[in-house]
């Protein structure tokens, strides 16, 4: 996959003392959507993909950020990073066909000194500082960790159309991003397990045994999936 990196018209802030990089991963299909691109959608005005960028723009805890991107979708994201002047983007990168290809073209753009990196949804708008913080702090210690809230429904095993169960939700947990990650660790599993394709960035690290540590989320740290996301994150944005 060849890996797009056009000039910005404006420089890239030093990085930041103790900070580390995170990776947007905007290469989705938007196929729930009915025909909108989610991540040019606007959320009170402002496009979704600008208010992710500027979730770790505004974070002392993020040294840079990495966007992949559908090929298509370069310029105008080199345009809308422009206008929000997101002066962490160091890199637009052209994904893959699936999140764990995006994923990994992102990885690609790192340097070889930086192994803890986040990895984060373009459509999920709202991360707070706290979490980033968080999860900065979280896998500075551990191999991996992930953003999550507790199920708090009560959650039924169907079988053929028939419930055949009510499963204890006190261990349950939804996942979120941002997700963090060891680098070298991740590739490691992607390496020994090359015909994987895992559509959640610490299952990787899940699958080699290595430790995942739990970020506490937020309720309104959504991910922009269908129109009607798009409707309670306006809600959410008078808030944020």
């Amino acid at each position: 996959m060849e890996i797009t990196k056009p000039k910005l018209n404006y420089s890239i802030c030093d990085e930041k003392s103790g900070g580390i990089p995170v990776i947007v991963v905007a290469a989705g299909s938007s196929v729930r959507m009915g025909g909108i691109d989610k991540q040019f959608a606007n959320v009170a005005g402002i496009p979704v993909i600008a208010r992710t960028l500027l979730c770790f723009e505004r974070s002392d805890d993020i040294s840079k950020i990495i966007l992949v991107t559908k090929e298509q979708s370069v310029k105008d994201i080199q345009l809308i990073a422009e206008k929000y002047m997101i002066s962490k983007l160091s890199d637009i990168v052209a994904g893959g066909d699936t999140r764990q290809k995006s994923v990994i073209c992102g990885l690609e753009r790192l340097e070889k000194n930086e192994d803890k990196v986040l990895i984060s949804d373009g459509a999920r708008l709202f991360i707070t500082k706290r979490i980033i913080s968080d999860c900065v702090a979280a896998i500075k210690e551990h191999d991996g960790c992930v953003t999550a809230i507790k199920v708090t429904d009560t959650v039924k095993k169907v079988e053929n159309g028939i419930v055949t169960d009510t499963v204890d939700r006190t261990p349950l947990y939804l996942a979120q991003t941002p997700q963090g990650i060891t680098v070298s660790l991740y590739n490691k599993v992607i390496e020994d397990n090359e015909n994987s394709d895992f559509t959640d960035d610490v299952s990787v690290l899940e699958l080699g045994g290595y430790d995942v540590v739990l970020v506490a989320g937020d309720s309104k740290n959504i991910k922009i999936t269908t129109p009607d996301d798009i409707a309670l994150a306006e809600i959410y944005a008078k808030e944020f």
